[in-house]
């Protein structure tokens, strides 16, 4: 579709410029940590150390304990939401966001074979009633609550039933999570640990109108592979009053917020170092705001990425054992001499702030081999 006129053109460089500085990429911030996730509309949490890493990217001095402290005190969790995966919100966010998200979240369970097979072997909403009331009574891992199931119908697959636990707003509650604890991925219902009811009904409209403001300017495209909805055009366009629109250089519709910030494309973007899964680099269907063509992605197990002038540049990996810290840099390509030297000195930080106890800490860049990683 041509770019219409009265559309300005945004290329590449401003979309990424634009996505940096509203996810506080650009420049560190002095703000609270519940404030940071509900302005990033949540993190990916799939690996509990994440959002501790995508924190320290974003806020200025931020120490482990300004979010481990909230999630002690169930002011922030660690449930699933969008795209059904976990992500880290806000105790309020967890009760607006939820139901919102919520078709996402039961049409990516359905598709689970698991589940998929299981669940019409019993009666769905009895199935799920009874997954509610367990889980209301106490924590239980997904083994624990299989077994409970057994009991209930023993002549089912209780353990594929226990999947339906995510058809049901839950928690994984702490001290998973929390920086420094471990232990058995445990659930309980949001309503339970919170302590407040759950509305059923979701808000279409603010969601979209909170991605755009983080994420935009975007396409409908793009926000359905961020939330896991579908279907989102019709909701777009009862909002269009209320935006503003751009087009791609590919003369794609971008819409947006009015007031959401357009930074100069020009201005410098400083090294950052991001988790395993981080929403800047999963919130768009199109990402070549920020994964330059070519570039495999760093979805592999137990590598973070590297933004080089905004863009994925690098993966690492940090191995700690024996007192030493090892922090691995392997550049997508050939970095300049001042940009090898700026994420040397960024990932000695890091190497820092995640190894605080290590005797010893090293950088060492390596080769990047593509056969390694995942598109």
């Amino acid at each position: 579709m041509p770019a219409r006129s009265r559309d300005r053109v945004l290329d590449r460089r401003a979309l990424n410029r634009a996505l940096l500085e509203r996810h506080l990429l650009l420049r560190r911030r002095r703000i609270a940590v519940p404030d940071a996730l509900e302005r990033l509309v949540g993190l990916q949490s799939q690996v509990p150390r994440d959002p501790y890493v995508a924190l320290w990217s974003r806020l200025d001095r931020f120490g482990s304990s300004a979010l481990a402290e909230p999630m002690a005190d169930r002011r922030a969790l660690r449930m699933t939401l969008l795209r059904g995966t976990l992500h880290t919100v806000t105790g309020r966010d967890a009760l607006a966001l939820y139901p919102a998200v919520r078709p996402a979240i039961d049409r990516v369970q359905h598709v689970s074979s698991p589940l998929r097979s299981a669940i019409g072997s019993v009666d769905r909403d009895e199935l799920v009633s009874a997954i509610r009331t367990l889980l209301g009574e106490r924590a239980r891992t997904r083994a624990d609550l299989a077994k409970a199931l057994a009991e209930r119908w023993p002549d089912r697959d209780a353990s594929s039933l226990a999947f339906a636990m995510y058809l049901v707003p839950i928690v994984q509650v702490t001290p998973r999570g929390i920086w420094g604890q471990s232990g058995s991925p445990a659930f309980t219902t949001l309503e339970a640990w919170l302590g407040r009811p759950v509305d059923g009904t979701g808000d279409t409209g603010a969601l979209l109108l909170r991605y755009l403001a983080t994420f935009g300017p975007a396409t409908v495209a793009d926000a359905q592979a961020w939330s896991g909805l579908r279907g989102l055009r019709a909701a777009f366009e009862e909002l269009r009053p209320r935006l503003r629109t751009f087009r791609d250089e590919r003369g794609r519709e971008l819409l947006d917020v009015p007031d959401g910030a357009l930074p100069d494309p020009g201005v410098p973007a400083p090294v950052r170092f991001l988790p395993e899964y981080d929403n800047v680099a999963l919130g768009h269907k199109d990402r070549g705001r920020i994964i330059p063509e070519g570039v495999v992605q760093w979805t592999e197990v137990g590598w973070g990425g590297v933004l080089v002038d905004g863009f994925a540049a690098a993966r690492w990996r940090l191995r700690a054992q024996d007192g030493r810290a090892t922090l691995r840099i392997e550049p997508f390509g050939r970095l300049r001499r001042e940009d090898r030297a700026a994420v040397s000195e960024e990932g000695e930080r890091l190497a820092a702030f995640l190894a605080p106890e290590a005797e010893r800490r090293d950088v060492r860049f390596g080769a990047f081999d593509p056969g390694t990683a995942r598109r």
